[in-house]
């Protein structure tokens, strides 16, 4: 048996594991125990691995992502979640990046990484830049013209031109039916009364079972989930101009080694999973035509930037010097800007560097 670290053709490692690239380690790890023969089963297309929340989440040597796959095999396989977890453990293991795999619970795996995949993945995400998160579909995605289509229709159809090639979506060889394309006539009336960053989130954000609540007017402040989501995202390049003046630059880093309190390492490990997790939102959005969970994430990404810089400031304070702390944590605002103006790209909404 060999582990899926040994393969190099089940994972594509570049230094950083998000958990959409771990989920393709462990779909590899379940193909190699069925050639070998240890499970009876059909290979799954797709495995959920999710950034646990609360204390469980862990900087320093507790929990980064987890996965109850092998419950979900274990009645087809004749087994024991506990035994096909064991079987999955074993081959997880040579994963690089991944320092621990450990069996919880039921039959869940918890997985711990290396302080260097966690540099790692800041580093992944700031070399990509506007590639991050991006599946590189090349699946063409066509439209036609509907009568009546609605303004929510037209916008929801824009977006989802860029969502779908984004998150690897397949489209067939003449091209996928989504939307109408065209603009209805409300669309002008609609900018006029909230803007067209207003209007686009609006009707994004709102689940396409929901029914869609227009505000009177937009309100450029906090409260307003899309002006945070821009206010957030114009922060960290505020961050980046004033260290440049400092004369300093992001360098990615352990996050052991940039925050020592409890309230820094949890803000610093909320705003991590945000960041990871952006690419696997990006595939579920594409996957289930829900622009609203770019959206929803973006919120989740934004609040727990801001509150990382309130208690882990990127910038020197006083007659503080710069330090490799402060390059960290620049790095780590950094990527946090890469995944606001990715995600507000797909939606079509502005990404200003002041506000």
């Amino acid at each position: 048996m060999k582990p899926v670290g040994d393969r190099g053709w089940c994972f594509p490692y570049a230094g950083g594991v998000t958990p959409a690239e771990f989920s393709r380690a462990v779909i590899c790890s379940v193909r190699g125990a069925v050639e070998d023969g240890e499970l009876s089963v059909t290979v799954p297309e797709r495995v959920v691995v999710r950034v646990p929340g609360g204390d469980r989440r862990s900087a320093d040597g507790g929990v980064d992502f987890a996965c109850g796959v092998a419950m979900q095999m274990a009645k087809e396989a004749g087994r024991s979640p506990l035994e096909v977890a064991g079987m999955l453990r074993k081959r997880l293991a040579g994963v690089p990046g991944v320092a621990r795999v450990e069996i919880a619970g039921a039959g869940f795996l918890n997985v711990t990484l290396t302080g260097g995949a966690r540099a790692g993945l800041v580093r992944s995400v700031l070399a990509q830049g506007p590639a991050y998160g991006n599946a590189g579909g090349r699946g063409r995605v066509e439209f036609r013209a509907v009568e009546s289509a609605g303004v929510r229709a037209a916008v929801t159809a824009e977006a989802l031109e860029k969502i779908l090639p984004a998150g690897g979506v397949a489209t067939k060889p003449g091209g996928e039916t989504v939307r109408p394309r065209e603009v209805a006539e409300g669309w002008p009336l609609l900018v006029a009364r909230l803007g067209a960053d207003e209007a686009r989130w609006v009707l994004l954000r709102t689940a396409q079972g929901d029914a869609v609540r227009l505000p009177d007017r937009p309100v450029q402040r906090e409260s307003n989930a899309r002006f945070r989501v821009q206010y957030a995202y114009a922060r960290t390049c505020a961050m980046t101009r004033n260290a440049r003046e400092l004369g300093f630059a992001a360098e990615p880093a352990d996050m052991r080694d940039v925050g020592g309190t409890e309230a820094q390492g949890q803000a610093l490990r909320e705003l991590f999973a945000a960041i990871a997790e952006y690419p696997a939102t990006v595939e579920a959005a594409a996957r289930h035509r829900a622009p609203d969970r770019v959206a929803r994430h973006l919120e989740v990404a934004a609040d727990a930037w801001l509150r990382c810089h309130d208690v882990c400031p990127p910038l020197p304070v006083g007659e503080e010097k710069p330090s490799a702390v402060h390059r960290g944590r620049l790095a780590l605002a950094e990527a946090a800007g890469t995944v606001l103006a990715n995600g507000l790209h797909l939606l079509g909404i502005s990404t200003p560097d002041r506000l």
